[in-house]
């Protein structure tokens, strides 16, 4: 991959001189797949985002690549069926971002959680996990006693335990995934932009698109292209109003919630599923290096969909159901990062909570060809991408195939796994080639130009001041939260010690994004004053990184 296939000021020329066949927007999981998939088959891709690559679902979601065992239970058999295939092509392409891991069911016998009558149901529901597509990773689940249960989450009420199971599904680093499609898209000859965003639509109503009017860094310039598709998720009936001019009201939000506490508070070596008291729903507790978090993704919302925080009560949520499974309960004080993100639903008449919507994906296209894709989520991100650009095929009147069964995405090239590796470790190398792949020597380089830069970003976290230079220079980052947010992910690890360490991040990326040091002060500013927000909208205390993670 040359760099610039991926260099900004590049790719903005590009898309004000050039023809396009398809202009995606959105830098989400799910327009960055459709850009990948068109530009395969070799359509003239283009792609633009008006924030940064999985600034909004696609960076805040549960990180976990699944078939959705609940999914069962609402009779979703295909939707299983196809999420279960979609693991396995994503272990295969990125082997290097999507990884096994394996989940803990306990059978709690007190409280009425999970009786013995509802243990035989979940255990006939694994038998149907297996047999849908989940044996395709050549791991059957197992029943376990209540020793073995407590051996992987110590922290568990034992008096509670009666036995457990444990089956496998996988887990990926969403905006990092996001990232290396969107790379990946580019080396296939996609030309693609953060931070421009679509203001116009030059046709639509009942006149073919032509194109979009873009704005980026204060100019305003046409793309030329002769299928618009949407991929924009919970902001999609705001391009659709741009193409109908109406109201479409389509999408029903699924606000995702999420908190992030010290491992030792938990000490869980492997994913947990635990079922919340009076409610419908359960919570995942996924290790994650020296921290585990905490969340689920069903909460009812109805606010705008602009940045959403987890609330006080949100927390308060989390805390309560994570309390009733452990002996030592969590408080506020322990809550060292939060996040929250908006999954794109299809709106139902007929569904009461958001939990009850299918997860299907849609796809609609107007009379001006404007091609909507919507729903769906994380795991399935390339059918609904291969779904799509079969759309905007026939709309061109051209027969393409679908080619990204077997690409392997940017660092996957001689990178060989190891099963017995997730989020949960701490080791430098893994840290390195689970971001990176066989780009990780790219890194290395960098420290071994410049030792300094094999300081750590963020005190704390494994995270090096090399990795932010990288993601200026190749990743296309532009601002202090791009590194520390999406390239990194040391704000949802520790929210307070990035808002420490963001004035050394913005004199390290300043000088290559041509900050001068007013500039340096206004970002770094403009950072801090946001963790203060996401901290204030939960009702938290400043908590830098407890010693057990420095």
């Amino acid at each position: 991959m040359g760099i610039s296939d991926f260099d900004r000021a590049t790719s903005l020329a590009r898309l004000a001189t050039e023809e396009f066949d398809v202009l995606i927007v959105g830098g989400g999981i799910t327009g960055v797949g459709c850009a990948l998939d068109a530009a395969s088959r070799g359509l003239r891709t283009a792609l633009v985002e008006r924030d940064d690559f999985a600034s909004g679902t696609s960076s805040k979601s549960s990180k976990l690549i699944h078939g959705g065992i609940r999914y069962l239970q609402q009779r979703e058999y295909k939707l299983v069926y196809e999420s279960l295939l979609e693991r396995q092509i994503a272990l295969r392409n990125a082997p290097h971002l999507v990884r096994v891991l394996p989940f803990l069911i306990p059978i709690l016998s007190k409280d009425g959680l999970i009786n013995r009558k509802i243990a035989r149901a979940l255990g006939a529901a694994m038998w149907m996990y297996d047999l849908t597509g989940g044996l395709r990773i050549r791991k059957t689940h197992k029943r376990i006693n209540r020793g073995e249960a407590l051996a992987h989450m110590p922290e568990l009420r034992s008096k509670n335990v009666s036995s457990a199971y444990i089956y496998y599904d996988g887990e990926a680093d969403d905006a990092r995934l996001t990232l290396a499609i969107a790379r990946t898209a580019a080396a296939n000859g996609a030309v693609v932009a953060n931070g421009a965003s679509v203001t116009e639509l030059i046709g639509g109503g009942e006149t073919p698109v032509s194109g979009a009017r873009v704005k980026a860094d204060g100019q305003v310039f046409d793309v030329r292209a002769r299928i618009i598709i949407n991929a924009t998720g919970v902001w999609a009936d705001e391009i659709r109003t741009l193409d109908e001019h109406t109201d479409p009201n389509s999408i029903r939000p699924a606000k995702g919630i999420h908190i992030t506490v010290p491992w030792g508070k938990i000490r869980n070596d492997i994913a947990v599923v635990l079922p919340v008291a009076k409610d419908r729903r359960s919570i995942f507790v996924v290790p994650w290096g020296n921290t585990t978090y905490i969340g689920t993704t069903d909460t009812d919302y109805e606010d705008g969909v602009e940045e959403p925080q987890c609330t006080d009560q949100d927390v308060e949520y989390l805390l309560t159901a994570i309390n009733a499974a452990i002996k030592e309960p969590l408080t506020k004080d322990d809550v060292i990062g939060t996040w929250a993100g908006l999954r794109p639903l299809l709106r139902q008449a007929d569904s009461e909570r958001t939990a009850d919507l299918s997860r299907r994906h849609g796809i609609r296209v107007s009379a001006s060809g404007v091609i909507t894709i919507t729903g769906g989520k994380l795991t399935t991100y390339r059918r609904m991408a291969s779904d799509t650009i079969d759309a905007a095929s026939r709309e061109l009147n051209q027969k393409t195939k679908c080619r990204t069964k077997n690409l392997p995405l940017i660092g996957a090239d001689g990178f060989k796994p190891s099963m017995s590796s997730h989020n949960g470790s701490t080791d430098p190398e893994f840290h390195l080639t689970s971001r990176y792949g066989s780009e990780s020597k790219k890194i290395k380089d960098l420290v071994a130009g410049d030792p300094r830069l094999g300081k750590p970003l963020v005190t704390g976290l494994p995270y090096l001041r090399a990795e932010a230079i990288f993601a200026v220079r190749y990743e296309m980052a532009q601002d202090i939260d791009d590194v520390l947010d999406r390239r990194t992910r040391a704000r949802l690890l520790a929210r307070d010690a990035t808002s420490a360490a963001a004035i050394d991040v913005g004199n390290l990326i300043g000088p290559e994004l041509g900050w001068d040091e007013a500039e340096i002060t206004r970002r770094v500013c403009a950072y801090q004053e946001s963790i203060t927000a996401e901290r204030e909208a939960a009702h938290l205390p400043e908590t830098l990184l407890p010693s057990d993670l420095t």
